[in-house]
C-alpha cells in the first residue's frame, strides 16, 4: 500500500498510538500537532491523505482543510471529530473532504478510508495526465 498520510491532530498520544497502528499496516506516517504546521508540512512534502482533527486550538480543522485544498487540492483529507461536532465535520465535507470518522475511531474503518481516499486521488492524477495526453496529441496532430 504505502500510501503516504500525514496525521494532524494537537492531541500528541493519540497521534502517535494512531501512527504506529497505520505504519503497521505499511503506510507512511508524518504528524503535525497543529493546522499550521499542517500546511508548511504540506507545502514541502508529497501527502496522499491527510487524517485532520476537527477541533484544534489556533488554525482549526476547518480553516486547515480550506488551505490544504487551496494549496493541493487533489490531497484528499478524512475529517476526525470528537461528539457534538458532527455538523462541523459535514461543513467539511462541503469544503471538499473525503469523508470524516468520530473519535474514537476503528482502525480498521479508517485505513479502509485511507485506502478509498488514496484510490480517488490516484483516479484524479491518472484522469488529468490522460488529459494533458490527448491534448498534447491533438495539438501536434499525432
Amino acid at each position: 500500500m504505502n500510501i503516504r498520510v500525514l496525521l494532524v491532530d494537537d492531541e500528541e498520544q493519540f497521534v502517535e498510538v494512531l501512527a504506529q497502528r497505520l505504519q503497521a499496516r505499511n503506510c507512511h506516517v508524518e504528524s503535525a500537532f497543529n493546522g499550521d504546521d499542517a500546511i508548511e508540512f504540506i507545502n514541502a512534502h508529497e501527502v496522499d491523505v491527510v487524517v485532520l482533527d476537527v477541533l484544534m486550538p489556533g488554525r482549526d480543522g476547518i480553516e486547515t482543510l480550506r488551505e490544504i485544498k487551496r494549496i493541493k487540492p487533489l490531497v484528499e483529507v478524512i475529517m476526525l471529530t470528537g461528539h457534538g461536532t458532527v455538523e462541523t465535520a459535514i461543513q467539511g465535507m462541503k469544503l471538499g473532504a473525503y469523508d470524516y470518522l468520530m473519535k474514537p475511531t476503528d482502525t480498521t474503518e479508517l485505513v479502509d478510508k485511507i485506502t478509498k481516499a488514496h484510490q480517488r486521488k490516484k483516479d484524479q492524477e491518472d484522469r488529468i495526465r490522460q488529459a494533458e495526453v490527448d491534448r498534447l496529441v491533438k495539438t501536434r496532430g499525432w
